[in-house]
């Protein structure tokens, strides 16, 4: 028996990784629904290649134009609109769901999927800073598997028994340990750093990722952002997590035990492998990717972060300890930001600044639900945008 596969988010970066892994073992996987938003060219092209029998594009705007260019011999169903995605979800064809789609659109369906019991392959980071809570209650009472296909954390997911279970205390830890590579201005000074383009900000120089993605990890939120994720991912509080910079990225992350023992994770820089992890566990699936030289490995290098330089890890530290409303103002406030940066409104050190500026500003608020979670995330979006447009 094959397993079904949907993914959510099947043309950005994550998805085209995860679809490899997919053909690479046919025998394994089928793949039932892939959702993209807009991009129509990328789309058809995963249509020809995996005739998937459900085609999701949450941009309607859109549906003309995928219409025009759908293949004459396709016989699976469309549908538009983010609402489509939710009923993927709860698909009884789907097997497992890997939620690859970025930012806040991507937090319910990931939600349902979680509340129908699949398998949920998480690489959507706000499903668990948003609502880390909700899904991890949730996963518990429908009795769905989460696996984290972020690298880090599934390096860490890699360093503990088979028999553990996400959300769960881990025996005998003291620490787990985050790493990160730095992003491309790991030597900049903060002057230096007014004056980043976008088209700087989004050349990471070890990973091929999303737009927005590498601007998060051009200011290190998406470290922050990665460091909430793990304590609902692993139960522990943001004061049990370091980070260090290592700009190799080939030891993902590592856990230190009260014995003095320190387990990591070593590869090459290859998200396939992270995914594959997730789509085959427990069981290993092999892959196509280049080999780690341990020969090679001389030059491993580690230090601290340059918090005076790069903030935005403290403001999710801070946003981290003090829970409840603070990571989803930290997230949406963040998300408005990094468009606004990307669109040449603000500055690359404005970022931080506005991201800050909403925590500060907005008192706090009762999350008890997806949709107060949901409520929560589009007021703090309307005032970072009201800050955004006052300081241009």
């Amino acid at each position: 028996m094959t397993t079904g596969v949907a993914v959510f988010g099947a043309t950005g970066s994550i998805g085209e990784s995860t679809l490899s892994v997919i053909e690479e073992h046919p025998d394994r996987f089928r793949l039932e629904v892939v959702s993209a938003h807009r991009s129509i060219d990328k789309l058809i092209k995963v249509i020809e290649r995996f005739r998937p029998r459900h085609v999701i594009l949450t941009d309607p705007s859109q549906e003309e134009a995928l219409m025009e260019r759908l293949p004459k011999w396709f016989e699976g169903s469309l549908a538009f609109g983010e609402n489509s995605l939710i009923e993927a979800a709860k698909a009884t064809e789907v097997d497992v769901v890997v939620a690859a789609i970025v930012g806040a659109i991507g937090l319910r369906s990931t939600y349902v999927a979680v509340s129908s019991g699949k398998r949920v392959c998480l690489a959507n980071k706000e499903a668990l800073v948003m609502a880390g809570g909700l899904m991890i209650a949730e996963a518990r009472k429908s009795g769905a598997v989460l696996l984290p296909i972020d690298s880090e954390h599934n390096a860490m997911f890699q360093c503990l028994p088979e028999t553990y279970l996400v959300g769960e205390q881990i025996a005998g830890l003291r620490q787990l340990i985050l790493t990160c590579s730095g992003g491309p201005f790991l030597e900049w000074s903060i002057r230096d750093l007014t004056r980043v383009t976008p088209a700087q900000a989004v050349a990471h120089p070890n990973w091929s990722m999303g737009r927005k993605i590498s601007v998060d990890s051009a200011t290190l939120m998406n470290k922050g952002l990665e460091l909430i994720e793990a304590t609902h991912l692993f139960g522990v509080p943001e004061s049990v997590i370091d980070v260090v910079i290592h700009p190799e990225s080939m030891i993902h992350s590592l856990v230190e035990f009260v014995d003095g023992s320190i387990l990591a994770q070593l590869s090459r820089p290859d998200m396939r492998i992270p995914i594959a992890h997730a789509l085959g566990f427990p069981e290993r699936l092999r892959i196509d990717v280049e080999r780690l030289s341990l020969i090679g490995l001389s030059g491993l290098r580690f230090e601290g972060v340059r918090h005076d330089v790069f903030p935005a890890l403290n403001l999710a530290r801070e946003a981290s300890a003090e829970g409840g409303d603070r990571p989803i103002i930290l997230n949406a406030a963040n998300e408005v930001a990094v468009e606004a940066f990307l669109n040449d409104q603000i500055s690359f050190t404005k970022i931080s600044q506005i991201t800050a500026d909403c925590l500060h500003q907005i008192a706090k608020q009762t999350v008890s639900s997806i949709n107060d979670v949901l409520s929560l995330d589009k007021m703090c979006r309307n005032i970072a945008e009201r800050l955004i447009s006052e300081r241009k």
